[in-house]
């Protein structure tokens, strides 16, 4: 079977993806549709339709590792196997089992890469010690400025999750990535990045990214912070601010407006960024957007002066226990 057409045959692979923090990264898409326990506002894929903490068996994992098993076999690589895409992987009640896999398995790191919501229970802290970095998420303070940021389901609770982080902390021997996105206007004054910088303390990331609204967010109203108000904000997190350098990536993904639809379906990217993935002029890559675009299968927008291809999501935002 040909390259394109095994990526082809994928529906829960993506990529590999040239990510900004892990160099080449392939992902495993374990939440098919969009499934997560937040509805952020600055979420890259969209709205959630429906938040969630009810942790489910499917897709099955059987579909998942044969298709891990065929990516292998191929003979392609990457930097890191992500459990990542389209919403929360910990909500899969056997994530573990494609960390575990991936160790025993295969040559290449793992990554996890969650928003943390879930990481109060016991088993699923005790899953994600089979992973070789995690990344965890922590945007606010308190449960009103939580809400406010994450639009989380409202069974979360903020302090029950940071224990969660402090018990893991406790027993992971790997690397913990730690994520805060600004959010100007929410979670940007200094007295506010000082609070969430004390909690980041005290379990201790081994590195941490400081983010903004690069990609159109969920909610138009998000904006992106200013490289001033980054650098002063950067300053408050001191020596966490430790950001790995990614290792090179000149692989490059064989090209197919499928593939470009399963990549932005799961990570939405710019034209400049799709056309540096599968090393083509953008004048092709627009070509295959604008067919996709047209076929109502992606939608294509601006932001900061570059056109992004976006999934097409729902906006009935509702919630689930």
């Amino acid at each position: 079977m040909k390259t394109n057409d095994i990526q082809n045959s994928y529906k829960y692979l993506f990529g590999p993806v040239v990510s900004r923090r892990y160099g080449l990264s392939l992902g495993v898409d374990l939440a098919v549709p969009k499934t997560c326990s937040f509805n952020c506002l600055f979420c890259q894929i969209g709205e959630t339709a429906q938040t969630t903490i009810t942790r489910q068996s499917q897709p099955p994992i059987a579909e998942i590792l044969n298709e891990l098993t065929v990516w292998l076999k191929s003979g392609a690589a990457t930097d890191y196997i992500t459990l990542a895409g389209s919403g929360e992987p910990t909500l899969h009640k056997n994530f573990g089992e494609v960390l575990t896999f991936i160790r025993d398995h295969s040559a290449f790191k793992s990554l996890l890469l969650s928003n943390g919501s879930l990481f109060s229970l016991a088993d699923v802290r005790q899953q994600a010690l089979a992973a070789d970095v995690v990344k965890l998420s922590l945007h606010s303070w308190d449960q009103a400025s939580f809400q406010a940021v994450t639009r989380a389901n409202p069974a979360l609770k903020f302090e029950t999750i940071i224990q969660g982080y402090q018990q893991f902390r406790e027993i992971f021997q790997g690397r913990i990535d730690l994520e805060v996105f600004m959010v100007p206007g929410l979670n940007d004054r200094v007295e506010q990045m000082e609070k969430i910088a004390a909690i980041a303390r005290t379990f201790a990331p081994d590195s941490l990214y400081l983010n903004s609204a690069s990609r159109p967010p969920a909610d138009s109203c998000v904006t992106q912070a200013t490289p001033e108000l980054m650098d002063r904000i950067s300053a408050i997190f001191g020596t966490l601010i430790q950001v790995p350098a990614p290792p090179a990536a000149a692989r490059v993904q064989a090209f197919s407006p499928t593939a470009v639809l399963r990549l932005v379906s799961r990570h939405p990217a710019s034209l400049k960024q799709l056309a540096q993935q599968f090393n083509l002029p953008q004048e092709r890559i627009m070509a295959a957007l604008q067919k996709l675009e047209q076929q109502q299968l992606i939608q294509l927008t601006e932001q900061g002066g570059e056109l992004f291809a976006l999934p097409i999501v729902t906006k009935n935002v509702q919630t689930q226990e």
